[in-house]
């Protein structure tokens, strides 16, 4: 055999020894894909099931209400948990705070419906406190100052909050409250929906979303009214009167508990005397600058805020009448 020929035999040979590697390499690659395609089908399958039957786990538990209310009863803050953000934000040194004594009993009664919805009027020192206590729910924050709610957002992941503009002023409230009482049948009423309200009272211009969610409980903390150009809260009270009567609030079924900050003042008695009635006042709140009022749920009258307000009108008017 010549040189050429066994040039030739051991090129065959190689070329032999080349093909068989490779058949078996790629025989082996797809036994492989075979197994893990398989695997991992599997573990998917079991994990959508697990997946499923904790999502449906959670749906039992997770409360029925509408409107965005985020969390079950498991999800409520533990007790010693509650108690010391209570007591490091009661003797907190930030400037502008509640004292210890509000801050406890609004406290106390977020103790007592968390989670829920929880509409807070005004952004302040407190905020991240009555966000943080609100665990599982829903807590949004409605403020006259478009500035700070964009200086809070980003510190506070998580806090949701609205700039509102209010058109009233505090040296007009008598004659805003006579206009609302002229009205109460009319613009004014109890029940209504305050997206289409013409009421000088009523804020009509938040959140289209924000209407139809079931508030479990209001704080009235704002807007500000330390002097007679402040726009005071006639307007938060008044809304907060007819939202928990009216809509997805009153719809629940169960009372809405309204906190009004700052109750030792003219304007927040007055007006809470008139939209959140005095047969709804809970006694003992444990400090003279919170009032806490429970308005029942189901709805109300479309004619009056309070008992006896009908019969007040018409011997206003009697008396009216009798001077003209």
């Amino acid at each position: 055999m010549g040189s050429r020929d066994k040039l030739a035999a051991a090129s065959g040979h190689r070329r032999t020894l080349f093909f068989v590697f490779a058949f078996s390499f790629t025989f082996a690659t797809f036994l492989t894909f075979l197994y893990t395609t398989s695997h991992f089908t599997s573990a998917a399958s079991s994990g959508v099931g697990a997946s499923a039957s904790d999502s449906a786990a959670a749906s039992t538990t997770a409360g029925g209400d509408g409107g965005g209310l985020v969390g079950s009863g498991s999800s409520k803050l533990p007790l010693p948990v509650f108690d010391a953000l209570v007591h490091y934000a009661s003797i907190s040194n930030a400037t502008h705070r509640m004292t210890d004594t509000d801050i406890r009993a609004i406290s106390a009664v977020i103790r007592a419906r968390a989670p829920c919805n929880l509409l807070v009027f005004g952004l302040g020192a407190e905020s991240p406190l009555w966000l943080a206590l609100n665990h599982g729910g829903r807590t949004v924050f409605l403020e006259e100052n478009e500035f700070y709610v964009k200086y809070l957002e980003p510190r506070h992941p998580g806090l949701e909050a609205y700039d509102v503009s209010y058109t009233t002023k505090v040296r007009d409230f008598r004659d805003l409250l006579a206009a609302a009482r002229a009205s109460r049948a009319k613009e004014c009423r109890p029940v209504q929906n305050l997206l289409f309200s013409e009421c000088r009272l009523a804020i009509n211009d938040l959140p289209n979303d924000l209407y139809d969610v079931a508030w479990d409980m209001v704080l009235i903390d704002g807007p500000s009214g330390w002097n007679p150009n402040s726009p005071g809260r006639m307007p938060s009270i008044f809304t907060t009167a007819v939202l928990a009567r009216s809509g997805a609030t009153a719809a629940k079924g169960r009372p809405t508990d309204v906190l009004v900050h700052d109750f030792q003042f003219e304007v927040e008695q007055v007006l809470s005397k008139e939209f959140l009635c005095d047969e709804n006042r809970v006694a003992g709140s444990g400090t003279p600058s919170v009032g806490h009022y429970v308005i029942p749920g189901g709805g109300g009258r479309s004619d009056a805020f309070c008992s006896g307000q009908e019969e007040g009108s018409s011997e206003s008017g009697e008396k009216t009448r009798r001077r003209k």
